[in-house]
């Protein structure tokens, strides 16, 4: 009884840690570390071989997107799969037309940077590692929805990085991947939209989230991507203001 008392105790301990860190507002930090972030993500997004590899990152937003979405309209989500190819496919249950349908579709693309402009809305306000601690609590609400050893795999490691990053590292590394997290979620949830139009322009992409909403909609593909390009391109302009109006 007495270790599980200590255990408790303990727990509550690490807890409260983590809450004072995650409320608590740090100054914002040098122009110079923000635009080397912003330099680092853009960098990791244009080249090939790092994309491939930090897009599965992107992925786990986009379906996040996809069910969250689902959750909100009254659907019921039977899961989330996330593959090795950085596709992913959510699953959920409901009427297969309508306003639920439509808004499920449309947030698969546009939930990236929209996550990306609420984290730099954080940053703006502070909240550097609040953001960083917040990642990880919704990484791990996202965890048991997960379908699949991969897509486990996938979530499991994005959030121990961060954990390990939130409670071992210093202050000046905190911030520094608070910023580069946010500035990655906003250029990186544009170039999936580029490459969607190239593989739908082959006509590799025939059941496309574009495709699936015109399908619902009457509404062309094209202008679907259209609808996603300003979307997440907005997201980037408002954001990165956001972020070079608060650095010092």
């Amino acid at each position: 009884m007495a270790r599980m008392t200590d255990f408790f105790a303990q727990a509550g301990d690490v807890l409260g840690t983590i809450w004072t860190a995650a409320i608590t507002p740090v100054d914002a930090p040098s122009s110079v570390l923000v635009l080397a972030m912003c330099g680092l993500a853009l960098a990791i997004v244009l080249f090939r071989p790092t994309w491939r590899l930090t897009r599965h990152v992107i992925t786990i937003a986009h379906e996040a997107a996809h069910g969250f979405a689902a959750l909100l309209t009254g659907r019921k989500l039977e899961g989330i799969r996330l593959h090795s190819d950085t596709s992913g496919v959510t699953v959920s249950r409901g009427r297969a037309r309508g306003f639920g349908m439509v808004v499920t579709a449309f947030a698969g693309y546009v939930g990236p940077g929209v996550i990306g402009l609420g984290a730099a809305w954080l940053l703006r306000e502070g909240y550097a590692v609040g953001l960083l601690w917040l990642i990880v609590l919704l990484l791990a609400l996202l965890l048991v929805q997960i379908r699949n050893l991969f897509g486990l795999w996938s979530v499991l490691v994005s959030g121990a990085v961060l954990v390990f990053v939130s409670w071992w590292l210093s202050p000046e590394a905190q911030m520094g991947t608070a910023y580069a997290v946010t500035w990655f979620l906003l250029f990186g949830a544009v170039r999936p939209v580029l490459e969607l139009q190239v593989q739908r322009a082959r006509g590799r992409a025939p059941s496309s989230d574009a495709d699936q909403l015109a399908g619902l909609t009457g509404v062309p593909g094209l202008l679907w991507v259209g609808v996603f390009l300003l979307v997440t391109g907005g997201s980037v302009v408002l954001g990165g203001g956001w972020i070079l109006a608060a650095a010092a």
